[in-house]
C-alpha cells in the first residue's frame, strides 16, 4: 500500500496540516482530564466557586479548540484522500489504455473495472482513517500513559495486563482477516463478471430461456461472496466485545485499587477521576487503532491488485529509435509472418506473405478460425508478431510510433461498437474535428444517411448504451462511417458487411470503391459476393495461405476457394 502513497505528493501540505491539527486536538483532549482533576481537588473540595468558574471556562475554550481542530483535520483528510483516489483512478485508466489486447485477455475486463472502482475506493477510505485515527491513536495512547503516570505510577500497573491482551486480540483477528479480505476482492471480481455477462447478453439469455440459469449463476456468485463476508465479519465482530470487556474490567480495577489508594492517602479523588479518563482514552485509542487495522487488510489486498495493474508492463511499446516513413501511401507488406496467441498450442497464422497496394482492394476469405481477423489485428499492432515483419510504407510497424501507425488506419471491427451519445458524436469518434458536411458525407457513403434522416432528431439522435436502439446493420454502417470520416490511407474492414442485405452490401461496396480509390483497402468477409470484385483475394486455411489471386484465377487454381464458392453460389452464379 505504501507504493500507492506516492500519489499523495500533490496533497503533502494538506497532510502536514492534518498532522498538526490532529496533534493539537490530541493535546487538548489530554489536557481536559487534568483540568477536571484541578476543579475537583481544588474547587469542589475547598469550595472555591470562582476557581471552578475560571477553570470551567478554560475547559470550554480548550474543548472548542479541540472541536475546531477535529473539524479542520477531518475536512483536509477527506480532501486529500478523495484527491488521491481521483489521481490513482486516472493513472490506472491511462496505464490500461496502453495495454495490448494480450494484457486485457490476461486480467479480464471485469477485474479491471473492479480494480479501478471498488479497490481504489477501499484504499481511499482507509487513507481517510489513517490520516485521522492511525495518527491520533498512537499519540493519544502514549500521551495518555504519560499523563496517567504523572497522576499515579503504581496504578498504571493495570495497563501492564490490559494493553497486551488488547494487542494480542487485534493481532489475532487481523492475521485471520487478511486472507479472507483477499478472497472477498476476488469474489467481487467473479460477481462483477457474472453481472456484466448477464446484462450485456440479456437478449441471448432470454432467447434461449436461460433466465433461470443466469439467476442461479448470479445467486451462486452472490452467495459465495456473502458466505466469505459473513465469515470475516464474524471474526471481526468478536474483537469489539472483547475490547469492551477488557475496557470495563480495567475501569473496575482502576476504581477498586484507586479507592484503596485514596483511603491510604496516596491519591486524591480528582486524580482518580483524571486517571480513569486517561485509561478510557488509552483504551479507546487502541479501539480506534483496531478499527483502522480491521480495514487495512482489505485495503492491503486491494492495493496489491492495483499495484499488479501498474506493474504490468505493456508488451507493445514504441521502439526507442522510431522511424518515419518517407512515403504516405499505405503500402502494406506481410513478410513471412507467424503469430500465436499466449498459451495456444499452435500458431493462429503461419508464414503469411503478401502485399496490399494503395488504390487496390485486398479481400481475405476462409473458414471459421482460419485466422482472418487475427491477420487484420496485426496491422494496427493490437498484437505483435512472433516472427516475420509487417511493413507499412516500407517501415516495420514495430519501428513506427503506435499513434503514427494508427493515424494512417480507418478500422471497422468485427463487432460494431457504438458509444453513448449522438449519431454525429459516434461518427466524429473517427475524426474529432470533422465538419458537419464531412459527417454527412461519410454517412452517405456508408449507406447510413437514409435511416438517420428517418430518425426524429437526425444526426443529433441519441445512441443508447451499446447501440441497443439501432439494428445490427445500422450499427455496422455507422461504424463504417466512423472509419471513412478519417479519410485514412489504410482501411480495414473486419467482416463489416455481414449484417447488411445484398442490395445494401452492393451499393456500399460501389460507393466505397469510388471514395477509397487512393487508399489501401483490406476486407475480411465470409460472403463470396463481397470479395468477388476485389483486386486480390487471399484464401486462408487453418492459418496458412491456400491461394492468392483474383476470383477467376482462384477458381482455376485453389480448391479451398472453389469449395467456399460452391457452398454459397449456384452453378449459374458461378458461371
Amino acid at each position: 500500500m505504501l507504493k500507492l502513497f506516492r500519489f499523495l505528493k500533490p496533497f503533502r501540505m494538506m497532510v502536514v496540516f492534518v498532522l498538526i491539527l490532529t496533534f493539537l486536538q490530541t493535546m487538548a483532549e489530554l489536557y481536559l482530564p487534568t483540568l477536571m482533576s484541578d476543579i475537583v481537588d481544588i474547587g469542589v473540595v475547598k469550595g472555591d466557586i470562582p476557581y471552578i468558574w475560571k477553570i470551567g471556562g478554560f475547559m470550554l475554550l480548550v474543548a472548542c479548540g479541540s472541536m475546531l481542530a477535529s473539524v479542520g483535520a477531518s475536512y483536509l483528510a477527506a480532501r486529500s484522500s478523495v484527491g488521491f483516489g481521483k489521481i490513482v483512478r486516472g493513472k490506472i485508466f491511462s496505464h490500461v489504455q496502453n495495454f495490448s489486447l494480450q494484457e486485457f485477455d490476461q486480467l479480464g475486463t471485469a477485474s479491471l473495472i473492479t480494480r479501478t472502482t471498488n479497490d481504489i475506493t477501499q484504499v481511499q477510505q482507509v487513507l481517510t482513517m489513517m490520516l485521522r485515527m492511525m495518527v491520533m491513536a498512537p499519540m493519544m495512547c502514549i500521551g495518555g500513559i504519560i499523563m496517567a503516570l504523572s497522576k499515579d505510577v503504581k496504578l498504571t500497573l493495570v495497563f501492564v495486563v490490559a494493553i497486551p491482551v488488547l494487542i494480542l486480540a487485534i493481532f489475532g483477528v487481523v492475521s485471520k482477516g487478511i486472507p479472507l479480505f483477499r478472497m472477498i476482492q476476488k469474489k467481487i471480481d467473479k460477481l462483477n463478471l457474472v453481472v456484466r455477462e448477464g446484462l450485456t447478453g440479456i437478449r441471448v439469455v432470454r432467447s434461449f430461456n436461460r433466465v433461470e440459469h443466469e439467476t442461479k449463476r448470479f445467486d451462486r456468485a452472490s452467495l459465495d461472496l456473502m458466505e466469505t463476508s459473513i465469515k470475516v465479519n464474524k471474526i471481526m465482530a468478536g474483537l469489539f466485545p472483547l475490547m469492551m470487556l477488557v475496557l470495563n474490567l480495567s475501569s473496575v480495577a482502576i476504581i477498586w485499587f484507586g479507592g484503596i489508594r485514596i483511603d491510604h492517602g496516596h491519591m486524591q479523588v480528582g486524580d482518580l477521576m483524571a486517571f480513569l479518563m486517561y485509561a478510557l482514552q488509552i483504551m479507546f485509542s487502541l479501539i480506534m487503532l483496531s478499527m483502522v487495522l480491521i480495514m487495512v487488510p482489505r485495503a492491503q489486498a486491494s492495493s496489491v491488485r492495483i499495484n499488479e495493474v501498474f506493474a504490468m508492463v505493456p508488451t507493445l511499446k514504441d521502439a526507442e529509435q522510431l522511424q518515419r516513413s518517407n512515403m504516405r501511401k499505405g503500402l502494406i507488406e506481410f513478410d513471412n509472418v507467424t503469430f500465436s496467441y499466449p498459451g495456444a498450442e499452435k500458431p493462429a497464422i503461419s508464414n503469411i506473405s503478401f502485399v496490399a497496394h494503395p488504390g487496390k482492394t485486398t479481400a481475405i476469405i476462409g473458414g471459421t478460425g482460419a485466422g482472418k481477423s487475427t491477420l487484420l489485428n496485426l496491422i494496427p499492432r493490437f498484437y505483435d508478431v512472433d516472427s516475420g515483419r509487417i511493413l507499412v510504407d516500407g517501415v516495420d510497424v514495430r519501428q513506427l510510433s503506435q499513434e503514427d501507425l494508427r493515424s494512417k488506419i480507418g478500422f471497422v471491427p468485427q463487432q460494431a461498437l457504438l458509444f453513448t451519445g449522438s449519431i454525429a458524436d459516434n461518427i466524429r469518434f473517427g475524426k474529432e474535428d470533422a465538419a458537419d458536411e464531412e459527417v454527412r458525407h461519410a454517412a452517405e457513403i456508408a449507406q447510413a444517411a437514409d435511416f438517420i434522416s428517418q430518425m426524429e432528431d437526425g444526426y443529433d439522435s441519441v445512441i443508447a448504451q451499446g447501440g441497443t436502439n439501432v439494428s445490427g446493420g445500422q450499427k455496422q454502417r455507422l461504424a463504417i462511417a466512423r472509419a471513412l470520416v478519417r479519410k485514412a490511407e489504410i482501411n480495414l474492414f473486419d467482416d463489416s458487411f455481414s449484417a447488411l442485405d445484398f442490395k445494401t452490401d452492393a451499393k456500399l461496396r460501389a460507393a466505397l470503391k469510388q471514395e477509397t480509390a487512393q487508399s489501401t483497402n483490406i476486407i475480411v468477409a465470409q460472403r463470396v459476393s463481397t470479395v468477388m470484385d476485389a483486386d486480390q483475394i487471399i484464401v486462408l486455411d487453418e492459418g496458412q495461405i491456400a491461394g492468392i489471386g483474383t476470383h477467376r484465377e482462384l477458381m482455376d487454381t485453389c480448391e479451398v476457394y472453389r469449395e467456399i464458392v460452391s457452398s454459397q453460389l449456384s452453378e449459374e452464379e458461378i458461371a
